[in-house]
């Protein structure tokens, strides 16, 4: 019977030949998934500047149709200020031009914002375009770069993953979560061997009563290093 510690050790061998093979890679997994990122936002960004160009058109229009629709209210009043016959009626038809003519000042002002906003909103899809076009470019490069790098170890790859899944799936998971955590916090190492009476982790030399221990143990135990 092959005991969880001898498996855990030979999973750790392929850890570590997987990790060599990720430092092979260098940083460009990082760096390609950073212009991924990057180029979302960028697309995300044009997406919502035409978005507020679109509500932008929509309210100026409105108020275009507003201010039509207040100026013909505004020559009707005065129309019929020729035809009152009371101080109090042409008052309160002066009060009704003086009215339409604020809301018209308005609206003209809330057209002169839109028109501000549709221009920064257009500014700022330039601008990201202009700069996706070069994360695109950069992309494509860097892409290349790591599938290139990724293909010439591409089968050694694969083949290790399968080793490793063939044997973490006959060891206790008990075990294998506690292997786990200790190779996450001790930079990829948890099961190591003992060299010339030094840990093979810490390079610190192991107490001889550890060491005998070690060999007169059931071969399944686990020790941790002091």
């Amino acid at each position: 019977m092959v005991h969880s510690l001898a498996i855990l050790y030979s999973v750790q061998q392929i850890d570590n030949r997987l990790e060599e093979i990720s430092d092979m890679k260098g940083d460009l997994p990082q760096i390609v998934a950073d212009l991924e990122r990057q180029i979302e936002e960028g697309n995300e960004t044009i997406k919502r500047s035409n978005e507020a160009i679109k509500n932008v058109k929509i309210d100026r229009d409105k108020a275009d149709v507003d201010i039509i629709e207040w100026t013909e209210k505004i020559a009707k009043f005065k129309s019929q200020q020729l035809q009152v016959k009371s101080n109090k009626q042409y008052d309160a038809l002066t009060k009704e031009i003086d009215s339409a003519e604020a809301t018209i000042t308005a609206l003209e002002k809330s057209m002169e914002g839109a028109e501000g906003k549709m221009q920064m909103a257009k500014t700022d899809i330039e601008t990201a375009t202009a700069r996706l076009t070069d994360l695109n470019a950069e992309y494509t490069e860097k892409q290349a770069e790591l599938a290139e790098v990724s293909k010439e170890h591409e089968k050694e790859e694969s083949k290790l993953l399968a080793e490793r899944k063939q044997l973490t799936g006959s060891v206790r998971k008990e075990d294998l979560a506690r292997y786990e955590k200790i190779r996450k916090a001790k930079a990829g190492k948890a099961i190591v061997a003992i060299r010339r009476n030094a840990c093979g982790g810490c390079f610190n030399r192991v107490p001889p009563q550890m060491i005998l221990e070690l060999r007169q143990i059931d071969s399944d135990r686990f020790l941790t290093c002091e």
